[in-house]
């Protein structure tokens, strides 16, 4: 693994309003307790870990990393669902703007919250800050503690296969390890590899 780099990409652990299936954007919900006890430190040392703002993710965050200094970030958090934070689909299932961003969710807008492209541009903001920073100081493992969206955003971009954003299963508390070597991470091409994090064993052995 000499000269590779690596970015892990890991889900905030089970809420509340995740258990009702309600559209959790900007609004924090606490993490489910019994939950919240099968989320384990990740064995892996990372260099740098960043997190959203947003509580779910902080405390996920020093579940994972207890000996990690947290970064925070706020272009790590979900997309912002607007007048729909916190409802869910029975609530949401008439209204006629919810059912034309149902049918072109990356072209309609939220009302009163995100469009797809503004959230993409804010996550490909923070990527690019990570990026150069990995590379200005030489970080070869770094961590990104955030929501199910900007997981499946940054793998349907840089994932090796090209799978698109609805295909990628994100479980809570777990995440994926993306690999490149140093040049293929300044270029801003699809990793090499890709694996389960967690890892369980050590991916230098």
């Amino acid at each position: 693994m000499d000269g590779c780099m690596a970015i892990a990409l890991f889900r905030h652990g089970l809420t509340e309003a995740n258990k009702r299936h309600a559209y959790l954007g900007w609004t924090d919900s606490p993490l489910c307790p019994i939950d919240k006890e099968k989320i384990a430190e990740v064995p892996s040392g990372y260099e740098l870990v960043q997190s959203s703002d947003l509580g779910r993710c902080q405390q996920t965050a020093k579940i994972l990393f207890p000996r990690n200094k947290l970064e925070i970030g706020k272009e790590w958090r979900e997309c912002y669902f607007g007048k729909w934070e916190g409802r869910t689909y029975e609530e949401l299932k008439d209204d006629a703007d919810y059912q034309r961003w149902l049918e072109a969710p990356f072209l309609e807008k939220v009302p009163g919250g995100e469009s797809f492209e503004e959230f993409s541009e804010r996550v490909d903001r923070g990527w690019q800050k990570l990026i150069n920073r990995m590379l200005e100081e030489g970080i070869r493992k770094a961590a990104i503690v955030t929501h199910g969206g900007v997981i499946r955003y940054l793998l349907s971009k840089y994932g090796p296969d090209g799978k698109e954003f609805w295909e990628w299963p994100i479980p809570f508390g777990k995440g994926y390890e993306l690999v490149w070597n140093q040049e293929e991470l300044r270029r801003g091409e699809r990793c090499t590899l890709l694996r389960v994090a967690p890892l369980t064993e050590n991916p230098d052995g």
